[in-house]
């Protein structure tokens, strides 16, 4: 490959699983680039430190992506690694997202210490997760459970749990797996009960735009099959304004030439959810996302939005 980068640095939220994943890419580079020196700089967000509110309330996930930009933009870091999900959908310039890697499991997963489902429950349980996704979902199947918010990072989340503060909580499969905590999930919701949020399970990589050097340096990393499925998922939550103060899911998967989609937009209560699904050629990835985010606001998604944006 023509090119060979001497130095590479990259911003990283400084929570466990943040880690892991900047070390993941960083030993993937490493490994493509021996010369090169790949360092991490690790930071606390915004979305670090505010713990006593619900994400929805205090600025949304792009809050866990911001400190990291001003690395990039102060040039301090090369590049940032994010789980996608946390990425904002109108990320625009100077910003890129440069890399989708390969996307590992991206499922929820149920977590509990008594109980092995979220049907075994008993009325009255307390639940907890910090999305509305997961809580309009959860709410519409299962409304005599009692949601409760949880925020932290994953060993905070545990700990709570452990402390007896829930009954069980809702987290995603793929950090639990990533941190070697894969026996703290009992089941795993199917993505017909819970469906993903875009681009969970898949890590993405951002640069400026100004870096065509190091775009072409990265390509290595990148899967298209993820890529495309990620591309229609977050077309359909850009459509929509998608952020934290709307239950909105979009998930892709790729059978031979075929991208299949599915999406819906909800109430956080669960009283109303709406749902779409398209299939198609996979090179059409974005526009068989956003024709489904058409479907769901010609069936009335644009009421529920403005509802809970006006909240």
């Amino acid at each position: 490959m023509s090119v060979q980068p001497e130095k590479l640095i990259i911003a990283t939220r400084a929570s466990r699983l943040a880690l892991w994943q900047a070390e993941f890419v960083q030993a993937k580079l490493q490994a493509l680039y021996p010369a090169c020196r790949v360092e991490l700089l690790t930071m606390t967000t915004r979305g670090d430190q505010i713990l006593d509110r619900t994400l929805s309330k205090v600025g949304g996930k792009g809050l866990f992506v911001k400190e990291l930009e001003t690395a990039l933009l102060d040039g301090r870091a090369d590049l940032a690694v994010h789980s996608l999900k946390d990425v904002p959908m109108d990320l625009g310039s100077p910003f890129q997202l440069a890399v989708v890697m390969d996307r590992a499991d991206p499922r929820d997963a149920f977590v509990s210490n008594k109980y092995e489902k979220l049907a075994d429950l008993p009325e009255g349980a307390v639940v907890g997760t910090s999305s509305l996704r997961r809580e309009s979902q959860i709410r519409a199947n299962f409304p005599h459970l009692v949601v409760k918010p949880l925020r932290g990072n994953l060993d905070t989340r545990l700990g709570k749990l452990d402390k007896g503060e829930y009954d069980a909580i809702i987290l995603a499969a793929a950090g639990l797996q990533r941190l070697g905590l894969q026996e703290r999930i009992r089941s795993c919701l199917s993505v017909q009960d819970s469906l993903p949020a875009a681009g969970q399970g898949a890590l993405g990589i951002e640069i400026l735009e100004s870096r065509p050097d190091l775009l072409a340096a990265l390509q290595p990393l990148s899967c298209p099959e993820t890529l495309a499925c990620v591309m229609a998922e977050r077309a359909v939550s850009s459509f929509l304004g998608g952020s934290c103060q709307v239950p909105l899911a979009a998930h892709a998967v790729i059978n031979g030439t075929t991208l299949d989609i599915k999406a819906f937009v909800a109430l956080p209560d669960g009283t109303k959810v709406l749902r779409a699904q398209r299939s198609g050629p996979v090179e059409q990835a974005e526009q068989l996302g956003l024709d489904v985010a058409k479907e769901l606001h010609q069936a009335g998604a644009d009421k529920i939005l403005a509802t809970l944006l006006n909240n």
